[in-house]
């Protein structure tokens, strides 16, 4: 459990390292995040060499017993020509990788509880830190949110956006203004052909309106005299 304990303190430590480093908490969390996984690696690691050590033991332990077998038959052979000597020799290597087999037995049955705790604590990290990944998401997610929510209010109400609305302001304005002259000099200039004709058009009229009058005052007996300041009337 011990392994466990440390893992939980590191992921203590990268939290207040998260509190304490609020400006980006994404890359904290991702960071705690990543040497977790670390951390689980290391520990399946020693669940895999605590088996592998289990399984070698296994195997001495076995062939401690089977050597022992194997001597117990060569002391029977030699016991059986009589040579009480040999046999005793024989049953005495015996003994020995018994004692062996014996010993490396209870060490496999230490090996077993370390393998089944290692495998047990395995399983509860593997467990944290799922649940974990899912908080963790959950707050990158929040702090992007409140990050985006953080930098919309700052352009709705910083002075950048103030800066870039008055320039706005004044570019349409200045586009006012700019319409405005261009239809004053519209009115202002024009064609000058069509102003000669628009001119010829009013002077025919004032001609013929003067040579209406003079008409209606000869057909009332009167005699005018002729104004020579006014322009004559062209003959029909």
């Amino acid at each position: 459990m011990e392994v466990i304990q440390r893992i939980l303190r590191v992921i203590r430590a990268n939290f207040n390292n998260l509190v304490n480093n609020a400006e980006d908490p994404e890359k904290i969390l991702e960071t705690a995040f990543m040497e977790m996984q670390e951390n689980l690696v290391q520990l399946r690691q020693g669940v895999a060499q605590a088996i592998a050590t289990q399984k070698r033991t296994e195997r001495q332990a076995a062939a401690g017993e089977s050597q022992g077998e194997e001597w117990y038959r060569r002391a029977q052979l030699a016991l059986q020509q009589g040579n009480e000597s040999l046999a005793r020799e024989a049953l005495t290597k015996r003994k020995f990788y018994q004692e062996t087999a014996t010993t490396l037995i209870s060490q496999i049955q230490q090996q077993k509880d370390v393998v089944a705790k290692l495998k047990q604590d395995m399983r509860t990290l593997e467990l944290k830190l799922a649940e974990i990944k899912t908080k963790k998401d959950m707050y990158i997610a929040r702090a992007r949110s409140a990050e985006a929510s953080y930098r919309l209010q700052e352009m709705l109400t910083g002075t950048s956006t103030t800066s870039s609305l008055g320039a706005l302001e004044r570019m349409e304005e200045k586009v006012l203004q700019i319409e405005a002259q261009s239809e004053a000099m519209s009115q202002l200039g024009g064609d000058d052909l069509e102003k000669r004709f628009a001119f010829l058009d009013v002077h025919n009229d004032i001609n013929t309106e003067l040579a209406a009058m003079k008409t209606d005052m000869l057909d009332q007996g009167e005699n005018p005299q002729p104004d020579h300041n006014l322009p004559k009337t062209p003959e029909p």
